[in-house]
């Protein structure tokens, strides 16, 4: 049998184990169920993937990122290591073959999602192959208390049936003592041996910056803090528009989201990983099995969900143990904002029932019928035939999708595309000779940014509505300028695809996950209440909160997170008025935006601000047109 340092030279040229890895893999090598909770940047797939290799047969390694199983198996078979991932849209066919070579291939891993475990034919051709290890990665996903549950999960008890000799290794970044419990009860683990890192990152600073002005902000602190960046937004329209501030500004950077072409994103990613891009402004997907050691600093624009995935996204910082930065700027709206995104949208039971119904009526489904039936749909059409709201509608969606009632497939090859192919001269010198497709036009470009780079998905509906016109012209003004060679455009009415995975009972269908549903959603308010007293409280050491939040009983201040760093200044603050002496003497010599006066003076921006306002109170000081501020008798 190889040692598994032996391996690790061997496929991960690296000559040492990170914290607990070897102790992990030895207990998997003696075929014990194992437990291992690695925060963020722990290598975590190294603690399955080495045993795999050292045994004869292969391993099952359940996840529910289908991407992050893709990035896997790549790396896997960059380094000639057999490996391959079952993910939706294969045919039966191709799955057979697919099985049949797990059995036979010689391969060393199949990636599978939970709800493939479902499957006749996927259950029978797991009980054929020699399997040598069940991997079960984001683990705390099989708990009702996880951060991100999922009913599906718990198909996945069936492997210890079709192959009851085999050991299991559960893993996760983030879990908390109660999910832990769970996860290995629902495993069905014997004599469990668990390795449970620390939380604590003690090269992080952790950092909670108020901020009315965001872009400016996050300006300074970049200028600050040179090097390796991650800027995490949330809509994909805020990507593309703070890289452009960035650009603008002479920074080097580029941005990621879900809706980029492969080969773009292929391309960005190894742009910033190779360090030609510095800055990585991206929606908060990105970076789930991306090992990059050198990123300084991680920003958060918008208040995360959860204090689970903020510790995650901020630990994507300081992996090679030098000093890092994990930057939060917020301001007093962002309270609301957050509110609305994850709880006030959160639909009651009787929502979900009515959104069910409803939907089954669209595709005129009759009761005790519709089983593995499966429809193509637009999402806009379908609230708007019912008057819902798309929010909370897309939320019932997410939650009939996870509760295994039906699969929503967003389809985006499906979806209505459209890209400017034509310089934006060009496109304008078009337009005075088209001026009936004027306001058309500019109401895309108003809405959607960034669509001269990138063939992007469109609603009809939205740009009818702004461009008070019928959904009608809007599709023959489009296919005239597809025509003329001004846009690509690929006109489809569809924009989803919904299969239902159980007959229609209607209220019956619903009451079965109602508990279920009702505990996720007060766990969901939990962690947005967790957040906002994160953001909040300037008294604890921000360390301290999160090990504390995460059952890790901390007493020792981190000395570098923004708490601590308030704290340790025990100097007496400045006094009013030798702030306004300040500000005069500065505004004595030229006029100057409060902004400059941030800059030029070692004062703390709130206080510096309020002694403002009192000089403008008192006629003191006086606004310019331009904005800046002057001596009233100057």
């Amino acid at each position: 049998m190889s040692h598994p340092i032996t391996i690790l030279e061997q496929y991960w040229n690296h000559t040492s184990f990170r914290p607990y890895q070897e102790a992990i893999i030895n207990s998997v090598l003696e075929n014990n169920d194992t437990f291992a909770l690695l925060p963020t940047g722990g290598g975590k797939s190294v603690c399955f993937q080495i045993p795999a290799l050292i045994k004869d047969g292969i391993c099952i390694v359940i996840s529910p990122l289908v991407a992050l199983m893709k990035d896997q198996v790549n790396t896997l078979k960059e380094k000639g290591i057999k490996a391959m991932a079952i993910t939706s849209g294969i045919k039966y066919s191709e799955l057979d073959t697919l099985l049949d070579n797990c059995i036979y291939g010689n391969y060393k891993f199949l990636y599978l999602s939970p709800e493939r475990l479902q499957q006749d034919i996927v259950k029978q051709r797991i009980e054929q192959m020699n399997v040598n290890l069940i991997a079960v990665d984001e683990a705390h996903c099989i708990s009702q208390w996880g951060n991100d549950f999922r009913p599906a999960y718990k198909n996945i008890s069936i492997l210890r049936q079709l192959q009851p000799s085999v050991n299991v290794i559960a893993l996760t970044a983030t879990a908390k003592p109660k999910v832990i419990e769970e996860t290995i009860k629902e495993l069905d683990f014997i004599a469990p041996q668990l390795f449970k890192a620390s939380f604590a990152r003690p090269n992080i600073s952790y950092q909670v910056l108020f901020s009315e002005d965001k872009l400016y902000d996050l300006e300074q602190q970049l200028k600050k803090y040179r090097g390796s960046s991650i800027i995490y937004v949330r809509s994909r329209k805020m990507t593309i528009e703070i890289h452009n501030v960035l650009e603008k500004k002479g920074f080097s950077s580029t941005y990621f989201h879900g809706g980029i072409p492969t080969k773009d994103k292929q391309e960005r990613l190894y742009q910033w990983m190779h360090n030609q891009k510095e800055i990585m402004v991206a929606t908060t997907a990105f970076g789930m099995g991306i090992d990059k050691p050198d990123v300084k600093t991680v920003f958060h624009i918008n208040l995360p969900e959860s204090l689970e995935s903020y510790y995650q996204e901020a630990g994507r910082a300081g992996r090679n143990s030098e000093p890092a930065f994990a930057i939060v700027l917020t301001n007093k709206s962002d309270e609301q904002t957050l509110k609305n995104q994850f709880i006030n949208s959160l639909p009651t039971i009787d929502e979900i029932k009515l959104v069910y119904r409803k939907l089954c009526n669209y595709f005129q489904i009759s009761y005790g019928e519709g089983e593995l039936t499966t429809h193509r749909f637009n999402f806009s059409d379908f609230c708007k035939a019912y008057d819902f709201k798309s929010s909370k509608t897309f939320n019932t969606f997410q939650i009939l999708d996870r509760s295994s009632i039906i699969k929503l497939s967003q389809q985006f090859n499906y979806k209505t595309k459209l890209q400017f192919i034509v310089s934006n001269p060009a496109m304008f010198s078009y337009l005075e000779t088209h001026s009936q497709y004027n306001t058309v036009v500019k109401t895309i470009l108003r809405t959607y940014g960034g669509i001269f780079e990138h063939q992007l998905a469109i609603n009809i509906a939205l740009i009818s509505d702004k461009a008070q016109v019928s959904e009608k012209q809007v599709i023959a003004i489009l296919q005239q300028l597809h025509k003329d060679g001004i846009v690509d455009f690929l006109f489809s009415n569809t924009d989803s695809e919904v299969i239902f995975l159980q007959p229609r009972e209607d209220d019956k269908t619903i009451n079965r996950i109602a508990n279920l549903v009702e505990k996720q959603q007060e766990l969901k308010r939990s962690q947005v209440h967790s957040v906002l007293e994160y953001i909040t409280n300037d008294s604890v050491c921000k360390s301290q909160q999160l090990l504390n939040y995460f059952g890790e009983v901390s007493e020792t201040n981190c000395g570098i997170c923004s708490v601590c760093i308030s704290q340790q200044n025990t100097e007496a603050p400045p006094s009013p008025k030798a702030i306004q002496k300040q500000i005069i003497l500065a505004l004595e010599k030229k006029p100057l935006s409060s902004r400059q006066l941030v800059e030029q003076l070692p004062y703390e921006k709130d206080q510096l601000l309020d002694i403002l306002k009192l000089l403008l109170e008192h006629h003191i000081v006086e606004m310019t047109s331009a904005n800046t501020y002057k001596l009233k008798h100057l």
